[in-house]
């Protein structure tokens, strides 16, 4: 593997780096002024709007498709160090490019999976930038770290489906933007495969019977940037029966599908997560005096500091591996690196996090400094698209059949 990025990547990063220093830092202050003053904390700030217009006219949009009938053609290894710049300032930088999950898997799985009716009515205004999606999965009465247990109904009623179930943290669903949701749940839930029971409809938030009851809290935090993480209940909600995301049965594989590329950018989100705190662990340093010689000085600090810069190098290039191994060998090819990113750079990064908020003190956990969000942030990533302990378990699994 060649690890220097190629023309086209240097080109992107160098518009990004200057996209994110002329726009995107100087906007995060005045997101959050502007969204005090709207009608609801879940409406969009102006200055949001503004960031996705320039990052349009720049050509920074799209980034994370592969498809170059529908994004910037991009490979994994291309598109890495790109998601990696926006983790530097993950709640403005993703949606100014639209590049935020969950839009960005849903937009995957509608290119990849979905049929020309579902891609002119949903894709399109969605690679626009015109509405938001959310992908409702997870539910609170089973442990969702196994698909097989969601419970969610989906039935064969005449020429239509009838959705029936309860889901929550479905994120983005607070968002009046939001305007469809891709319901996973069981069209076959006696069939002898468990695997082949599951599939994915698409239905439209205004479909009768789709109550988006509350917003769920995320270590205290309503993340109204992303829209929230909505619990949604499904009252026997009907959709045309072509409103089908592939075969029935088939909701299984296509989430397997969705998740490879969506851990890459989730890893690579969260390197840029870590570079921020480490920029700011230094600048506070640096900046602070305590017991009669600057924070910089002590000792333990510059540990901590050492240790972060030498646990962002090994993780940039696991991730980077992980990332070209998809391109050359597929998905299956890179089982192994993408649970291990998987498990392996979230808990880095929380850790760093965990330092830098330590060298601000009392600071690192107001509202004046972005450590504790991204803190939030990063540990829930432990949980999201699978707890780390499932994917330890499948990889602990993959070691030992060597030696069986």
């Amino acid at each position: 593997m060649d690890f220097a990025f190629d023309a086209r990547t240097e080109e992107l990063r160098a518009k990004l780096l200057a996209f994110m220093d002329e726009h995107v830092y100087p906007a995060e202050q005045i997101a959050h002024e502007q969204r005090a003053l709207l009608a609801s904390p879940w409406d969009t700030p102006r200055i949001v709007e503004d960031l996705k217009a320039e990052a349009r006219r720049q050509g920074l949009w799209n980034l994370f498709l592969p498809d170059e009938e529908y994004g910037a053609g991009l490979t994994n290894l291309q598109y890495a160090p790109l998601a990696e710049i926006t983790g530097r300032s993950p709640q403005l930088a993703p949606t100014a490019l639209n590049c935020a999950a969950p839009d960005t898997g849903n937009m995957e799985v509608l290119a990849q999976f979905g049929d020309e009716a579902q891609k002119k009515q949903w894709l399109e205004p969605l690679l626009a930038g015109e509405i938001r999606s959310a992908f409702a999965m997870t539910e609170p009465e089973v442990a969702s770290s196994d698909a097989t247990n969601i419970e969610t109904r989906i039935a064969r009623d005449g020429d239509e489906y009838v959705v029936s179930g309860r889901k929550w943290y479905i994120s983005g669903a607070m968002s009046p933007d939001c305007k469809i949701f891709i319901v996973m749940g069981k069209t076959d839930p006696h069939g002898a495969d468990i695997r082949r029971q599951q599939s994915m409809i698409l239905v439209p938030r205004d479909t009768p019977g789709v109550e988006v009851r509350r917003a769920m809290q995320v270590y205290g935090y309503e993340d109204h940037d992303h829209g929230g993480h909505a619990e949604v209940v499904f009252h026997d909600a009907r959709v045309p029966a072509s409103n089908l995301i592939g075969e029935e049965g088939g909701g299984f594989a296509i989430a397997q599908a969705r998740l490879g590329p969506g851990r890459i950018h989730h890893c690579m989100r969260l390197i840029g997560m870590a570079e921020r705190a480490i920029e700011l662990m230094c600048r506070r340093a640096v900046s602070r005096t305590a017991f009669g010689k600057p924070i910089a000085q002590q000792g333990v600090v510059q540990n901590w500091i050492a240790d972060a810069r030498v646990t962002v190098e090994q993780l940039r290039l696991l991730v980077l591996k992980t990332a070209w191994l998809m391109d050359t060998a597929g998905n299956r090819g890179a089982h192994t690196e993408i649970q291990a990113i998987k498990i392996a750079t979230p808990r880095a990064v929380v850790d760093i996090l965990d330092k830098a908020v330590q060298v601000h003190g009392a600071g690192g956990v107001s509202q004046d400094f972005p450590l504790a969000e991204l803190w939030a942030a990063a540990r829930t990533l432990k949980l999201a698209d699978g707890p780390d302990e499932v994917h330890q378990r499948s990889l602990a699994r993959r070691e030992l059949k060597k030696y069986l």
